[in-house]
């Protein structure tokens, strides 16, 4: 009774229910693409391409995620990947791209730390305290660009920062890798769930070809991803990270850090979106002053799909980064099916509302259940 009871919570509509969106809107866009004679929606560079634009949304959710679980709130990584693309691209001429990396992600830690500090020790509200750093950093951008766009002339600075963001990585033979392991591990733990993953996965490998290969980012947004869930999953940061979240005067009184766990999460926020804004500035070796302009609501949409809670105490980065997809398969969509653009806000914004609706209904259904 009680596996049966474990299974439909797992494949639930509340736990799988941004993996499902995301399979039926691929397949619905495949069908659509089909009946017009285009090309096939489900290539795999198409899909590559989804998963590349999606990255930098990814990596600033990834971190938006875990301050979530903590219960805080950061409006301003948007503005801080801006900042560090304009320290970047500033300064990589004079002393090269790893130190003006370097620099752009020192920067943006710096402002997390000034977040963190002020919201736990002066006691501010921080949705207002990052919706004042997100218009003062805002307005430093503005002052280090002198309201316009820069680029990078120096070419060889110019090749480092396009190798380090546009490098194409093959990835068909570590997805069977990775299939091969999860295989393995279910087979050892005599799991289920693992060896469904590693079917998965070997499918896809297998369907995408041996050619098959993804942008740098997107690497680069899977390994922060693992290594995130890793210690959210598997060590007692990641326990205490919850408990923080969950009750933050009942972790308190068990002896955990309260403030150290809180401030950790905005200067991790804070780097994750420093590093997105390095990607960004690579990207096109330029800057101008209203880049990224209101991606912080793209990165929040996407934890919201994930059914990251807004009170704290709950959330996946996995899934977040499913509904980091799912938004820019809706983008990738509207663009390739010429469905109309005008409409895309529109259907953004009902698809996020529906996703909070299913996890807000699912949760108060499973609140009567433990209750009865």
């Amino acid at each position: 009774m009680n596996r049966t009871t474990d299974w439909r919570q797992i494949f639930g509509l509340r736990e799988a229910g941004v993996y499902y969106a995301l399979l039926i809107l691929l397949a619905l866009l495949a069908a659509i693409a089909q009946s017009q004679g285009l090309p096939n929606y489900l290539s795999a560079q198409n899909l590559g391409n989804i998963a590349y634009q999606a990255s930098l949304v990814g990596i600033m959710g990834v971190a938006m995620t875990v301050m979530l679980i903590t219960g805080a709130f950061d409006l301003s990584v948007a503005s801080v990947a801006a900042l560090a693309a304009a320290v970047l691209i500033g300064l990589a001429p004079g002393i090269g791209f790893p130190l003006a990396a370097l620099a752009a992600i020192t920067t943006a830690i710096g402002i997390g730390i000034v977040n963190g500090v002020i919201v736990q020790f002066v006691g501010i509200n921080a949705f207002i305290v990052t919706l004042g750093t997100l218009t003062a950093v805002r307005g430093l951008v503005l002052v280090l660009t002198d309201g316009r766009s820069l680029m990078v002339e120096r070419p060889e600075v110019l090749q480092q920062m396009l190798a380090f963001e546009s490098t194409r990585v093959p990835l068909f033979w570590p997805l069977l890798a990775i299939a091969a392991a999860l295989l393995v591990l279910a087979a050892l733990k005599r799991r289920p769930l693992p060896g469904l993953g590693g079917v998965v996965i070997a499918a896809l490998a297998l369907l995408a070809g041996r050619g098959f290969a993804v942008a740098a980012p997107v690497v680069y947004l899977a390994l922060f991803t693992a290594i995130v869930w890793a210690v959210l999953r598997f060590t007692v940061v990641g326990r205490r990270v919850y408990a923080v979240g969950g009750n933050a005067e009942a972790a308190r009184l068990s002896g955990i850090s309260v403030h150290a766990y809180k401030i950790g999460a905005f200067i991790l926020s804070s780097a994750a979106a420093g590093f997105a804004g390095v990607l960004f500035g690579c990207r096109l070796g330029a800057i101008n002053p209203t880049a990224l302009q209101g991606a912080e609501l793209t990165v929040i949409a996407a934890a919201i799909l994930g059914g990251t809670s807004l009170l704290g105490g709950a959330g996946s980065v996995v899934k977040t980064v499913v509904g980091a997809l799912l938004l820019f398969t809706l983008t990738n969509g509207f663009n390739v099916l010429n469905l109309g653009a005008s409409y895309q806000g529109l259907i953004e914004g009902i698809v996020v509302i529906a996703a909070a609706a299913i996890y807000t209904v699912g949760g108060k259904r499973g609140a009567r259940k433990a209750a009865a």
